[in-house]
């Protein structure tokens, strides 16, 4: 599918050829939700984001409702360097003490948030930044984390959180009169205290309780690759199960596999890890009808 900054360059007949061939999904999708998990060079490369923040625009104003949750993890680091802290992580998750938390927001709720919801805005959609606390939306517990080696070990990653509930009445009331939520991954406890959640969990969680047709994880990847680099279009969870097994997916990619499997086996019709580094993904996974990336099966 012709991305839309080649489109000037296109004849009036062509162009009309390639809003046909997206007239099908177009028809399919409205009304319809979509959560968006953006991370990696997409949030980062400044074409990228324009072209993300364009697709984005283009998927409300079509009638799709896009919901996007966001990561952050390059910035806090750059953060924490500037500030003298060392990052630390044990089995691919950021230990998180007080003062990282605090970073965490700051970062997340602040910087990266305000970035999107401009972006967005600036490409004409109406962007709303919200993060868990915001209508009391993300509730959590601290996570505990179980040591890969040895289960009878726990280990102490901090202000990291487990998700109890997720209420998304916030997030319904914003589509409803067309704005864009942008969601923070953070969550407060019982006790008022924040946590600092893997964004892929919550966009999976996020797009399970709001019954989404396409949960899409945007990564640096093109998708889930073999062992010999070689793209899988699709996978079923027995598949998933041999390559975490036999290390191809490993690090990162378990909780964001993971989190999208969840998705897929309850009810979330159709899960994509898509590649943001192309400009324009979106577009060409939702409105395309070539495969794009991985697409992760319920059974």
């Amino acid at each position: 599918m012709t991305t839309p900054s080649d489109l000037s360059s296109l004849a009036p007949r062509d162009k009309a050829d390639v809003l046909a061939q997206a007239l099908p999904y177009i028809r399919k999708y409205h009304g319809k939700t979509m959560v968006i998990k953006y991370g990696g060079n997409a949030m980062t490369e400044p074409a990228l984001q324009k072209a993300f923040a364009e697709d984005v625009v283009l998927l409300k104003l079509v009638g799709i409702n896009p919901v996007v949750v966001h990561g952050g993890g390059p910035q806090i680091e750059t953060l924490l360097k500037r500030l003298g802290k060392q990052g630390q992580f044990i089995q691919g998750m950021r230990v998180t003490d007080a003062e990282t938390m605090e970073v965490v927001e700051w970062v997340l709720a602040g910087e990266v948030q305000q970035d999107i919801v401009g972006l967005i805005n600036q490409a004409g959609g109406k962007a709303v930044g919200l993060t868990g606390r915001d209508g009391a939306m993300i509730r959590a517990r601290k996570l505990r984390m179980t040591d890969q080696q040895d289960p009878t070990r726990e280990h102490d990653v901090g202000q990291v959180g487990d998700i109890e509930s997720i209420d998304p009445s916030v997030v319904k009331a914003l589509q409803d009169d067309q704005f864009i939520p942008v969601v923070s991954p953070i969550g407060f406890g019982e006790h008022n205290e924040s946590y600092n959640i893997n964004a892929d969990v919550v966009a999976a969680k996020l797009a399970t309780v709001l019954q989404a047709e396409k949960l899409l994880m945007l990564t640096n990847i093109r998708g889930v690759l073999d062992k010999n680099s070689e793209l899988l279009t699709e996978l079923t969870p027995r598949q998933i199960d041999d390559l975490v097994e036999d290390g191809t997916i490993s690090g990162g990619m378990i909780p964001k596999i993971a989190g999208a499997l969840d998705a897929a086996k309850c009810g979330v019709n159709a899960v994509h890890i898509i590649d943001g580094r192309v400009p324009h993904a979106l577009l060409l996974e939702v409105l395309g009808n070539q495969p794009f990336g991985t697409m992760i099966k319920s059974h």
